[in-house]
């Protein structure tokens, strides 16, 4: 199809629904435009075509012979495109909901609550996708993404889901805490403690440099993974610098110690997903996030 062949669509919407409702008024009412933006559309078809499209009848309008052809043919037109727009609508509603995040983020943070979900929302099915990979919403045909950052995220909406704060936790028996893990001398610290470094998360080793340790400067073990690296932290293998996220409950539990924390961190994993509306079960999975965390917040 080449594009040049046919007018502006705006102007083909607009005349099919003047010659459809007999009126430039209700047209302009029914597309939300002005009457003079109707009126302008069809003199600019009827200038392309070279004759009339539309005569005034009484205080309506009525489509001329070739006007009537044309409205009949775009009617059919639109009604497909209208038609294959609610099968593509219907088919996003009908499939599982899709979220990307990060494995680590998926084990630590996200699996635990989703149990909770699934007893709540039998009828919506979830598919989570992990990678350190930064997916493509739009090309994957994802619905939601977790993403680690300070935002924002361009092209895409979403909210804060949870703080990043960075903490670096060693196992109980074997690191003492001291008794402010957010003091100089708690990071100066750290420094001289056997590290576990994951070798796939530049970006958290990064974060290290801006707290003034230097990753290649200690004395650290290099894991391929988190899902390695934080069973040998809670065995007692060395300390290891997380999002606070990701400890949370390793810490509550008694499982690891902070002995050192980051202050003022604008660092947070944010819930995004691409402009517009999310789909009736996305937005569910949604809602219900967001209850549960309103809910930990007040017991916690």
């Amino acid at each position: 199809m080449d594009w040049r062949d046919i007018p502006s669509l705006a102007a083909l919407r607009a005349f099919e629904a003047a010659a459809r409702l007999g009126s430039l008024s209700e047209a302009a009412r029914t597309l939300n435009v002005t009457h003079a933006a109707i009126a302008a559309h069809v003199r600019a078809l009827e200038t392309e075509f070279g004759q009339p499209l539309l005569t005034r009848s009484g205080r309506g309008m009525v489509p001329t012979q070739a006007g009537a052809e044309l409205a009949r043919d775009l009617g059919t037109g639109f009604a497909e495109i209208a038609a294959g727009v609610r099968a593509m609508r219907q088919g996003r509603e009908d499939r599982p909901v899709i979220l990307t995040t990060t494995p680590s983020f998926a084990e630590s943070w996200l699996m635990p609550r989703l149990p909770a979900f699934w007893s709540a929302h039998p009828d919506v099915p979830l598919t989570v996708q992990t990678d350190q990979a930064v997916a493509d919403l739009r090309r994957d045909g994802v619905d939601l993404a977790i993403r680690h950052g300070q935002g924002p995220w361009p092209g895409l909406e979403g909210h804060v889901l949870t703080h990043a704060t960075m903490v670096v936790v060693g196992q109980p028996a074997r690191f003492e805490v001291l008794h402010d893990p957010t003091s100089p001398e708690a990071w100066a610290r750290v420094k001289g403690l056997p590290w576990l470094l994951d070798a796939s998360h530049a970006e958290f080793n990064r974060r290290l440099e801006r707290l003034g340790i230097d990753p290649s400067e200690l004395n650290a073990t290099e894991l391929p993974s988190n899902a390695l690296l934080l069973p040998s932290c809670r065995a007692g293998g060395g300390v290891s610098a997380q999002p606070l996220a990701l400890v949370e409950q390793d810490v509550a539990d008694g499982r690891l110690n902070i002995l050192a924390q980051e202050q003022d961190s604008a660092m947070a994993y944010h819930l995004l997903h691409l402009p517009g509306p999310l789909s009736r079960r996305a937005q569910t999975f949604v809602t219900w996030l967001k209850r549960d965390l309103q809910r930990a917040a007040k017991t916690g």
